[in-house]
């Protein structure tokens, strides 16, 4: 019985709206976040100069930018660069979970060295105009390009 009664106090309360549920300041901000339609707010940018379009872009750029120190960190202390991202694990702050698995999310990683080098790569996995393909090589210069998988004549991000 005790349960009915809170049953009719709860749907009392549900049908009296409070002041706060009724006003104009709360309908607004609803409309203007765009709750009721199911919108997405626009990327917020990192840090002042954040190149990325996306919450997908930034951890792709974040990433490609963790490979890139960690590679000149090993350099330092190997006279080389490292021939795969398991040998950069434990390397500045690239772990080993971030070493072992290609996949980051909305994009694929690739790592190809060469002669005294390598070309590190982030592919989204559906380009569109919020996922870039990124290219770096050891210069530590990122390029994107939003048309076709990024290389060292695309643009660079700024």
């Amino acid at each position: 019985m005790a349960a009915g009664v809170v049953l009719a106090q709860s749907s009392t309360q549900s049908a009296t709206p409070s002041p706060a549920q009724n006003s104009p300041s709360t309908q607004v901000s609803a409309q203007e976040t765009g709750a009721n339609q199911g919108h997405i707010a626009p990327y917020q940018p990192k840090f002042t100069g954040d190149p990325a379009r996306s919450e997908a872009e930034a951890q792709a750029l974040g990433y490609m930018r963790t490979v890139l120190r960690a590679q000149h960190a090993y350099k330092k202390r190997h006279g080389k660069y490292a021939e795969s991202l398991a040998a950069l694990a434990g390397t500045g702050s690239l772990t080993k979970r971030m070493a072992s698995t290609t996949d980051r999310g909305d994009y694929t990683a690739s790592f190809r060295p060469h002669h005294d080098g390598f070309v590190l790569t982030m592919t989204p996995k559906h380009m569109d105009s919020e996922h870039r393909s990124f290219y770096a090589e050891e210069d530590g210069v990122i390029h994107a390009d939003d048309q076709k998988p990024a290389d060292m004549d695309s643009p660079k991000v700024q």
